[in-house]
């Protein structure tokens, strides 16, 4: 099987993913809403691919260009949809893969809204995975 089509097959399932949301409690960052309502941290984590749909082992560090986060109030996702975030696969600074992101960054978002989040991987060729099974949260 040609590298091109391995490159295509993991972006069928996308991520194992391990979301895990957690809020923090008492300190730590906080984003403002857009409303002027500061939110606290709400740190979304997952594990990036690490091999094709056909078994063969990728480096996501050299495959994927982009990680994009979807949010909205209804837990459905799909292709018409527009990511909030957008978050380089690979930290240009310390070269390490990307696997977390704070959702109080996401500027439209209000506290006692309930969420539903999910990612998608980019590769470096365009290709998008599917979308991650969704989370809930709220602030």
């Amino acid at each position: 099987m040609s590298t091109t089509v391995r490159r295509a097959n993991i972006l069928v399932p996308m991520i194992v993913l391990l979301v895990i949301i957690s809020g923090c409690g008492g300190g730590g960052s906080t984003a403002d809403s857009g409303n002027g309502t500061a939110l606290p941290a709400k740190i979304l984590n997952w594990q990036a691919p690490s091999s094709y749909t056909d078994g063969t082992p990728m480096n996501p560090t050299a495959d994927l260009d982009r990680f994009e986060v979807y949010v909205n109030g209804s837990g459905s996702f799909d292709e018409a949809d527009a990511p909030q975030a957008i978050l380089s696969a690979v930290d240009p600074a310390t070269r390490q893969l990307t696997t977390s992101f704070n959702l109080a960054n996401i500027r439209s978002l209000s506290i006692g809204t309930p969420y539903w989040v999910s990612l998608r991987a980019v590769a470096l060729t365009g290709l998008k995975s599917d979308f991650s099974p969704p989370a809930s949260f709220s602030f």
